[in-house]
């Protein structure tokens, strides 16, 4: 192939194709618990967090509320992947064979956010949230009517794998994702670029600016204890039990529960199948009863659980 600015700009349409089809053809679920926010700077604040506003009989004037202020703020992070081609190869026609390599890419880069969101979520036993508690706490502050704070937990004790229980039914979600800029591939391929020049490589890489954070903790709910019927039981009664400032009903709906790739099989039982079996007065003869729970959450199995 003769390396002209009109056959280079091909052969990048051609990778630029092969990456786009990677990216949508990508399983992803980071949008399943995360509100995508856009930014439009370094940094989004993120001050309102915390403020669920409810609707009262008007009587008289309006009851206006002040906001709590939080200082929950997210800094913007630059992401890049990159990979070289011999211009050698483009040369001699062998472009075509790193097809898959750019689908690859864009794979990867749709996956990102996933990794972003869903590792970010098992780190949330020690990462703040906006009220200056790690994300699953025992003591976040809730106020009363009369401004006095009292410790709510959202979390259950135990030693096993984290599993996570979520309400995601809402504008706002559990989790953020904030985009500054999405991901692109571009290239270095002109004559006078250095890596032409000093290497005689093509370079083509990937850049975004984006992160995770964490949106309302009420609906969250994450438990190290084993993934049972009474366990997942306990958890939705903890966060449907949630009260808000004041005392008002939050009428929390968890519908998605975030399991690791270990607890994949107890979380299908728990929420896929119509009967379950428990133990009566013998246990060597387990009883066969209908499963309560079945179709209650979505399971999202995701190897992104780590912290």
């Amino acid at each position: 192939m003769l390396i002209n600015k009109q056959n280079l700009h091909m052969v990048f349409e051609g990778y630029s194709t092969a990456f786009q089809k990677g990216f949508e053809g990508a399983p992803r679920f980071w949008d399943r618990v995360a509100m995508k926010v856009p930014s439009g700077s370094s940094s989004n604040a993120y001050g309102w967090l915390g403020q669920l506003p409810n609707v009262r009989e008007w009587l008289g004037d309006r009851v206006v509320k002040n906001l709590r202020v939080h200082s929950y703020a997210l800094e913007n992070r630059t992401f890049e992947s990159t990979i070289e081609v011999k211009r050698t190869d483009v040369e001699d026609d062998q472009y075509g064979v790193l097809a898959p390599l750019f689908g690859e890419m864009g794979h990867a880069a749709s996956e990102h956010p996933d990794e972003l969101v869903f590792s970010l979520l098992a780190g949330g036993f020690s990462g703040l949230c906006y009220d200056g508690k790690p994300f699953f706490a025992e003591d976040h502050p809730v106020f009363d009517a009369k401004g006095v704070a009292a410790a709510v937990s959202n979390m259950q004790t135990g030693t096993d794998p984290a599993w996570f229980l979520l309400d995601c039914s809402r504008s706002i979600r559990p989790m953020i994702f904030q985009e500054r800029l999405p991901y692109k591939l571009t290239t270095l391929t002109s004559d006078d670029d250095q890596n032409v020049f000093m290497r005689d490589t093509f370079l083509y890489g990937v850049r975004a600016r984006a992160n995770a954070g964490y949106g309302l903790w009420q609906l969250a709910f994450a438990s190290k204890a084993p993934l049972t019927a009474d366990n997942y039981e306990a958890a939705r009664l903890a966060m449907r039990s949630l009260t808000g400032d004041e005392g008002r009903p939050l009428n929390v709906q968890p519908n998605v529960l975030v399991a690791p790739l270990s607890l994949e099989s107890d979380a299908r039982r728990l929420l896929k199948t119509e009967t379950r079996v428990v133990m009566a007065g013998d246990p060597a003869t387990p009883v066969v009863v209908g499963n309560e729970w079945a179709g209650t959450a979505e399971p999202i199995v995701t190897a992104w659980l780590t912290s």
